[in-house]
């Protein structure tokens, strides 16, 4: 079976429809112990909170396997002004995303893939989910949901890659000043 399947129109530009899971990260896969992993809510909200692995699962679940993040939304309660969330992880990655980007219904924090755990090469035990944007926009080995009244840019972000990141746009880096080349 090839690696990559013929152009679909239903695909983004420049994208290709694989039948593999693609492996990119920043720096190595961490160890993750279950005793001590917590997700954190946190930032600009009524009601902060952490939750463990086990606490996690024991959710409402839907596909891939995972919490719908609207219902973390509506747990923490954001405050009216907020206009972002940061997603930090492992490896002090972040990235950074308008609230509204987030709520609809196939944004997830994700635990299982194919009625499997997530193996951590691919972000496990928990990954964002947010298949409308590029892929740097849903974090491996989450472990916190900031929300904020501003924007912060992530890790990708401060380095050039565009700010949004939606392929129908084809956003995948941000203006480059005049000098750059």
């Amino acid at each position: 079976m090839p690696f990559f399947k013929q152009k679909d129109a239903t695909v983004p530009p420049g994208q290709a429809v694989t039948t593999r899971f693609p492996v990119l990260h920043v720096g190595n896969v961490p160890r993750f112990d279950r005793a001590t992993w917590r997700l954190r809510v946190f930032g600009l909200v009524d009601e902060p909170f952490a939750l463990s692995f086990d606490e996690l699962r024991a959710l409402p679940s839907t596909e891939w396997r995972g919490l719908l993040f609207r219902d973390l939304v509506g747990r923490a309660r954001p405050d009216a002004g907020v206009t972002h969330v940061v997603q930090h992880a492992d490896n002090d990655y972040t990235t950074n995303l308008p609230l509204a980007a987030m709520l609809g219904e196939d944004c997830l924090v994700a635990y299982e893939f194919d009625g499997q755990a997530l193996e951590p090469i691919h972000g496990g035990p928990v990954r964002m989910l947010v298949p409308k944007l590029y892929f740097w926009k849903s974090a491996k080995w989450i472990n916190g949901l900031e929300f904020l009244d501003h924007d912060v840019k992530g890790f990708w972000e401060v380095r050039g890659y565009h700010n949004d990141g939606d392929p129908w746009k084809e956003e995948r880096y941000a203006d480059l000043p005049a000098w750059f080349g």
